[in-house]
């Protein structure tokens, strides 16, 4: 009996204890809604040394974040991975983060993997879908669409939005499962409704095709200014594209010109370029070869090959820039080495003429070539008249 009354003395005062811990807890997410951010660390702190798996895994969060504490991914790394072996999920999937992005710890997609799986298996949507991400990129496991596939749908099950878009990109393109248009629109819809942006755009997208559904570009533009709304570049760049063409809306330059530049400011490349090409133009801006050759080398910088080519064209021919055929073979050869057909093709010509490079007709030939196996009709007549020669 008196084994007995002990060990229920103890129980009591643990259940007190833990008790106490979720007190501090809650005291915590009252001070946080005053914003008194040291506060909530302390009161966090409380609850985290009483045992409290939530103050551990949301004063990590104020590490990680740098609130009411000294910024600390080590640290934060260390209170997530309290919070999880206490059986919080957020914890483990908030640790799993940290390994993908080698932040406070070594970086390691097998460890993330595993943190992933273990936030997955307690139910938590997003380490579903974070898995499935893995499995997609084969980062930390055997690479395999079917189990990615399997695991955007368990996410997507869960109320995930990135998860129904994810397995909707798997079905357009049959990966890991059988393709299907029909399957894909729907999942981007329910992607869409959920408030994901990019479910929105890819629905979009199918609707501008003809793809699973109707075609008809006002649904399309409909569903691209939805997308943008909830600030999807991919969104903004296709309505943007839908003005500039007029289609499913009233055609204007104006508006296209907007978005462009709206999705340019998001840090997106072909927003720039889209721009730049306006700006070339006149069309919607007044005409400004100077300002082009600002938005194709923000492009260019962003790793977009047509913003490097048509940069190269504006040193070509010294619009917008200083003539410089030297800068104009540097940015075509850029453009040709990411894989841009007429950066191959006007680079071609420089060494046809002995423009800002050694002249060549052995180099010529050889980017000619490239250029006309990229698909550059041009190239191809080019080639032709090397080899006729000699060359």
């Amino acid at each position: 009996m008196k084994k007995l009354f002990v060990l229920f003395f103890i129980l009591c005062g643990v259940f007190s204890f833990a008790n106490e811990g979720v007190h501090y807890f809650y005291e915590g997410m009252d001070a946080a809604k005053n914003g008194n951010y040291i506060k909530v660390a302390e009161l966090f702190k409380k609850a985290c040394d009483m045992g409290d798996a939530k103050g551990c895994f949301n004063l990590g969060i104020l590490y990680d974040n740098g609130q009411g504490v000294r910024q600390s991914y080590v640290k934060a790394a260390e209170l997530y991975k309290k919070a999880c072996d206490m059986g919080e999920a957020k914890g483990c999937f908030n640790l799993g983060s940290l390994y993908n992005n080698g932040q406070g710890v070594r970086q390691s997609y097998v460890k993330a993997a595993e943190l992933y799986k273990k936030a997955c298996d307690m139910g938590d949507a997003k380490g579903c879908y974070n898995l499935g991400v893995l499995y997609k990129n084969g980062q930390g496991v055997r690479q395999s669409y079917v189990k990615a596939a399997e695991l955007y749908k368990k996410a997507c099950d869960m109320g995930e939005a990135a998860g129904c878009n994810n397995l909707g990109i798997l079905y357009k393109n049959g990966q890991g499962v059988r393709q299907s248009y029909v399957k894909a629109a729907e999942l981007y819809k329910k992607a869409c409704d959920m408030g994901e942006g990019a479910g929105c755009n890819n629905l979009g997208v199918l609707y501008k095709n003809g793809q699973g559904v109707r075609q008809s570009y006002v649904k399309a533009a409909e569903l691209f200014k939805k997308a943008c709304d909830m600030g999807d570049a991919a969104g903004c760049s296709n309505l943007g594209s839908l003005y500039k063409n007029g289609q499913g809306v009233r055609q204007s330059y104006v508006k296209a010109a907007e978005l462009y530049k709206k999705v340019c400011d998001m840090g997106e490349a072909k927003g720039c370029y889209n721009l730049g090409v306006l700006y070339y133009n006149s069309q919607g801006v007044r005409q400004s070869y100077v300002k082009a050759a600002e938005l194709f080398k923000k492009a260019c910088d962003m790793g977009e090959a047509k913003g490097c080519n048509n940069l190269g064209v504006l040193y070509y021919n010294g619009q917008g820039v200083r003539q410089s055929y030297v800068k104009a073979a540097e940015l075509f050869k850029k453009a040709c080495d990411m894989g841009e057909a007429k950066g191959c093709f006007y680079l071609g010509i420089l060494y046809d003429n002995g423009q800002g490079v050694r002249q060549s007709y052995v180099k010529a030939a050889e980017l000619y070539k490239k250029a006309c196996d990229m698909g550059e009709g041009a190239g191809c007549r080019n080639y032709a008249i090397l080899n006729k020669r000699g060359y």
